[in-house]
């Protein structure tokens, strides 16, 4: 009994460790940091019902999930309107959101979640870490058209490859929204697989917590033309 008691202590040990860590680089006011553990709180409450993060990842929940999203807020700071798509449990759209309002920054975040019960999490996680975003509990397709013109910055993270991500941010990327996308391994594969459908700028930041991620940084997509052949109305 001993023994199994010890290891249930083991993931919360490894938290608090994890947590004090990420402390040291991730400097925020105590009142940031206490919304902060709130949301942490809730997940680890939430995700015994709803797989909201990967169970392997809850004893670095700080590094894997909140500081990684924190790099992206920062890479991307001074937005005025940043649409996070795919949402789920708040990575990055939340962090961003609360780290925006710890240093005085005036952005408007929508959170896109088509999960209904992810979407009532962030609905609750946002009450509980008093986060100014705005929830849209719908696919992103139906989301992003009234956004257009309007978002200066985009973020997906590990929702789809970077072709299929261009595709779906194409409203917001074509018309002035910088996209933020954390990727791993396979990113030169994915970018070259996504050039063939667009034109694009990238820039490829590394990551602070994956050795061998990058958040790939696209500006000024362009969709190519379709070749001849494909196009409708070409005649023989």
């Amino acid at each position: 009994m001993k023994r199994g008691g010890g290891g249930e202590r083991e993931p919360a040990a490894a938290l608090r460790v994890d947590r004090a860590r990420v402390l040291e680089s991730l400097r925020v006011s105590r009142e940031t940091l206490e919304r902060l553990d709130l949301y942490a709180d809730l997940i680890l409450k939430w995700q015994k019902s709803i797989n909201l993060i990967a169970p392997s990842t809850l004893p670095s929940l700080w590094t894997r999930h909140i500081l990684d999203s924190a790099q992206i807020a920062e890479l991307g700071g001074g937005q005025k309107c940043w649409v996070d798509i795919g949402s789920g449990a708040g990575f990055p759209g939340l962090v961003i959101a609360l780290l925006a309002e710890d240093r005085g920054e005036r952005s408007e975040v929508h959170l896109i979640e088509s999960d209904r019960r992810k979407a009532s999490f962030l609905r609750e996680a946002a009450r509980i870490a008093r986060a100014s975003v705005v929830i849209h509990a719908e696919r992103a397709e139906s989301a992003l058209p009234s956004l257009s013109g309007r978002a200066t910055a985009v973020s997906a993270r590990a929702l789809a490859p970077l072709a299929e991500l261009l595709g779906l941010a194409e409203p917001l990327l074509t018309t002035g929204a910088t996209g933020f996308f954390p990727k791993g391994q396979a990113l030169e594969s994915e970018i070259e697989r996504a050039s063939t459908l667009f034109e694009f700028e990238a820039e490829l930041v590394p990551s602070r917590t994956d050795e061998s991620g990058r958040i790939a940084v696209i500006r000024n997509l362009r969709r190519r033309p379709a070749p001849l052949s494909r196009r409708e109305g070409i005649r023989r």
